[in-house]
């Protein structure tokens, strides 16, 4: 059985990131777009996540930010994975020689498979519930009927998902994986290790269900 996999993102905390991690989240994001109520400075980014072990990926989220912002980034905080959630181009998103993935403004109602061809060297796409020039984290859900079923093993799932919805979501789309970040919040940037479990237990019995078992 394959397990859906989990992001969770918008930390600001080092204890909530160590809590996710041993919760056994496969990846970790950090917020950097400045005026984002989840965005963090380089400072912030290193300290929650030092000690971070093999295997869980870091991923940086950008929004329409310029290749200096990124570099400047990238120098500094270790990350393994990028996540675009702007405008930005194949082109650009492919600048900086690491996997990345782009997000897609479902709010916008778009072409998903037109999508998937456009950024084909994207591990993924992230579809999420905002629109055009909106930076995502809103706890929105989106008409997931957009999806193809043939896409959805490049699709990581976000977008109002929550501890009582994600198995639902997970069971229509069948999703590669899912991405949250408010519905395991008790505050904007703050999460909750009740909350976390939660999702982690029914992204597992979603998973389970999907193979039979």
């Amino acid at each position: 059985m394959r397990r859906v996999r989990i992001k969770f993102c918008g930390f600001k905390r080092a204890e909530d990131v160590q809590a996710a991690v041993a919760l056994g989240v496969d990846a970790v994001g950090l917020v950097f777009v400045p005026g984002s109520k989840r965005a963090v400075d380089i400072d912030e980014a290193r300290a929650a996540i030092d000690g971070v072990p093999p295997f869980v990926a870091r991923v940086g989220l950008f929004m329409d930010s310029d290749s200096d912002h990124v570099g400047a980034v990238l120098r500094s905080v270790d990350l393994d994975v990028l996540q675009f959630h702007g405008g930005e181009s194949p082109e650009f998103c492919a600048t900086f020689g690491m996997p990345y993935i782009k997000a897609v403004a479902m709010g916008d109602a778009p072409d998903v498979s037109a999508e998937c061809t456009r950024f084909a060297a994207a591990r993924g796409l992230l579809l999420d519930a905002h629109c055009r020039g909106q930076p995502g984290g809103s706890g929105r859900a989106f008409d997931y009927s957009l999806i193809l079923p043939a896409l959805a093993s490049r699709i990581v799932l976000a977008g109002g998902l929550t501890p009582e919805s994600v198995a639902e979501a997970i069971l229509q789309v069948k999703p590669y994986a899912v991405d949250v970040s408010s519905g395991i919040e008790s505050a904007p940037g703050q999460k909750s290790v009740a909350r976390m479990r939660s999702f982690i237990d029914e992204v597992e019995r979603a998973s389970r269900e999907l193979v039979g078992g």
